[in-house]
């Protein structure tokens, strides 16, 4: 139980590193949540910062994923403390844990009032450690998104809703045989759903019609 617990804890605490918070401070001198939309991630870095810096926040956040399910899960050791009554076997359910954690540790960290980002790029970072080729697939309906609309919300909110149902055409309709696909499902799927109620103010404003855009024209020099 007690390693459990230090997979979950130790797996928030590296969620919860508030990247966009500490570069906007270092490079600036500002708090990101105090521009823009008020949250911290890697759009607003962007808007604060620059392009750069804002893909450079993204990274690091989806990383933070990415330790939790490879290297974090695997500091469990012996078997599962509790009857394990779930579709999945025991080192499965504690990467699927230690991700969940760490995607709440970003949307809630400790380290700056429990207010931070809204869990798409550590999510990311699940996701692509997880099912990697549907995950890559959904990166690029983010990237048509972002090029047609300009919302990187909506694009957000597609990416995560399209990862589940690639998954589903890709099982059902073109016979792929994906690894552990009945059991992965639901935990994709509640991942999605997460993403989606922390975007809930986003979707709000988009079906009011005014959600920010992002320019990806570069300014010229004046």
């Amino acid at each position: 139980m007690a390693n459990l617990l230090f997979i979950i804890v130790l797996s928030y605490l590296v969620g919860s590193i508030p990247i966009s918070i500490i570069l906007t401070k270092l490079v600036k001198g500002v708090d990101v949540r105090n521009f823009g939309s008020g949250n911290a991630g890697g759009t607003n870095v962007t808007r604060v910062l620059g392009k750069k810096y804002g893909i450079l926040t993204i990274l690091l956040d989806a990383m933070k994923g990415v330790v939790a399910v490879v290297f974090i899960s695997r500091l469990y050791f012996g078997s599962f403390p509790f009857p394990n009554t779930t579709p999945f076997d025991d080192f499965t359910l504690i990467q699927i844990i230690a991700g969940i954690s760490a995607v709440i540790g970003h949307i809630w960290t400790i380290f700056a009032g429990f207010k931070g980002g809204k869990g798409i790029a550590t999510g990311l970072g699940v996701f692509i450690s997880i099912v990697t080729l549907d995950m890559l697939l959904a990166l690029g309906v983010f990237f048509i998104v972002v090029y047609f609309s300009k919302y990187i919300s909506l694009a957000s909110i597609s990416a995560a809703v399209s990862v589940p149902l690639i998954m589903i055409i890709r099982e059902n309709i073109f016979g792929v045989d994906i690894p552990s696909y009945h059991n992965i499902l639901p935990f994709v799927i509640a991942l999605a759903l997460l993403v989606i109620y922390t975007h809930r103010a986003n979707v709000e404003r988009l079906i009011n019609g005014n959600e920010n855009k992002i320019s990806l024209s570069k300014k010229k020099n004046k």
